[in-house]
């Protein structure tokens, strides 16, 4: 009796909370829109009242006028794929390369002990200073802007992998040990399930310094992308063309982390 007697109270206390978790969700993404909207409403207003100069700072329409123009002549899809495939080319080799390095890290203790200080040194490095390098290796074309994108994201990548395969916890190692499982066991069985949200949260990392390294290398070495168009509209003053760029690059930005934020949401209902 005394159980039938609390579920109408636990229930409502679930249901009270759920409410209250789906108001403080609408609250936020009504103040995001605000945000976007007052933001674009202003720039707009500002530019057609000579509070800023439409030729340096363009506005709203000008831009979605620029966009539609880039759609049209089908500029759009090949500048705006080609930076998305090396973006995706460059998190990809990230990952795989990231995950190998850092599970040779965590097998060999005397590996690790000899290579962190390279890779903190390697991470620190200012990226932008090796493209000119990269350049005179590969040549200009997609192979220098892909490993563009990679320098950038590496590096680190692999040390904070590394880092949380050490952090997994040791009495769950020994306990496979103690169970006559190898090196392997623990690994597979124990560190990598446990470092799951550690690969995701560095995955949405990864994905943006990906990008921003791909951007690196198409100012440098492209005839195409996005990259290239925001130098080039900059060098013959079409700064419509340079902010509609700067503006796809966020989307793109947007759309990749929310891909990935989507496979973490995912992986939280699993377990």
């Amino acid at each position: 009796m005394r159980t039938t007697s609390k579920t109408p109270h636990l229930l409502s206390n679930q249901e009270k909370y759920e409410r209250s978790h789906r108001r403080q969700k609408r609250l936020v993404t009504a103040a995001r829109l605000f945000i976007l909207v007052f933001f674009l409403a202003l720039w707009e207003f500002s530019a057609r009242e000579g509070y800023i100069d439409s030729f340096f700072f363009s506005s709203p329409s000008k831009v979605t006028a620029c966009f539609i123009g880039m759609v049209k002549d089908l500029s759009f899809f090949s500048n705006a794929g080609i930076t998305l495939l090396e973006t995706i080319v460059s998190f990809a080799l990230v990952f795989m390369i990231g995950m190998v390095s850092a599970t040779i890290l965590w097998y060999s203790k005397k590996c690790s002990e000899i290579l962190e200080p390279y890779l903190v040194i390697l991470n620190s490095l200012p990226k932008s200073a090796l493209a000119p390098l990269f350049i005179v290796w590969l040549g200009t074309g997609i192979n220098t802007i892909i490993v563009a994108g990679i320098s950038v994201a590496i590096f680190g990548s692999v040390i904070n992998l590394y880092t949380g395969f050490k952090q997994v916890d040791e009495e769950k190692i020994k306990l496979i040990y103690t169970l006559g499982g190898q090196k392997k066991d623990a690994f597979t069985k124990v560190v990598l399930p446990g470092s799951v949200p550690i690969i995701l949260s560095n995955m949405k990392v990864n994905i943006g310094l990906a990008l921003v390294g791909v951007i690196i290398g198409e100012f440098l070495a492209a005839r195409r992308g996005l990259g290239y168009l925001i130098i080039y509209g900059s060098q013959v003053f079409q700064l419509n063309l340079v902010i509609t760029s700067i503006i796809i690059l966020c989307l793109i930005a947007m759309g990749l982390y929310q891909m990935i934020q989507a496979l973490e949401h995912y992986y939280k209902r699993k377990i």
